[in-house]
């Protein structure tokens, strides 16, 4: 059995920097920045990237996190580059990692529109090493397009009210 004290350390080892004085949407600006736009038509994206040091774990390969981040940003841009009026929110993001990028190699991300419906959008987002062609990891993003604030109320009242009403009865009785 681990050590609680060196899970605890593990989660928390980067505690010690400033994290609160880092900008808002720090977190997009470290995974973004570098990444190129080489193609854009609507459903499709194309981008590349030089995979940086500060995105990289040990063996200098980059961190599937941020694999999982770009699925989850390049996916979100092939639904929007589709004139799509939202990119929605996530209900699921998967990544199959084949292959690592290792630091200073270029990669490439092509993303594909796969489905637009009312409700649901999917993108695919394929990475590829720019240089030999070959697959690194594939992702697939599926997004519900959020309907307006008070239609989403609406909803949740229809879907909850009923309950919530009949547990009250119950208490009062």
């Amino acid at each position: 059995m681990m050590d609680p004290e060196a899970v605890k350390k593990y989660l928390t080892e980067s505690a010690g920097y400033a994290v609160a004085a880092l900008p808002a949407r720090f977190f997009d600006v470290l995974v973004l920045n570098g990444i190129r736009l080489d193609l854009f038509e609507p459903g499709r994206i194309l981008c590349s990237y030089v995979v940086p040091p500060r995105l990289s774990s040990s063996g200098n390969v980059l961190h599937g996190g941020v694999v999982a981040t770009l699925v989850d940003v390049v996916g979100s841009a092939a639904i929007i580059s589709s004139g799509l009026p939202t990119t929605g929110v996530s209900l699921d993001i998967n990544v199959s990692y084949l292959d690592p990028a290792f630091t200073g190699e270029e990669i490439e991300m092509e993303s594909k529109l796969l489905h637009a419906g009312k409700a649901v959008a999917v993108a695919s987002v394929e990475f590829r090493n720019k240089r030999t062609g070959k697959l690194l990891a594939q992702g697939r993003h599926a997004k519900y397009l959020a309907a307006s604030s008070k239609l989403w109320l609406d909803v949740l009242i229809a879907l909850y009210s009923s309950p919530l009403q009949e547990q009250k009865e119950k208490s009062e009785s």
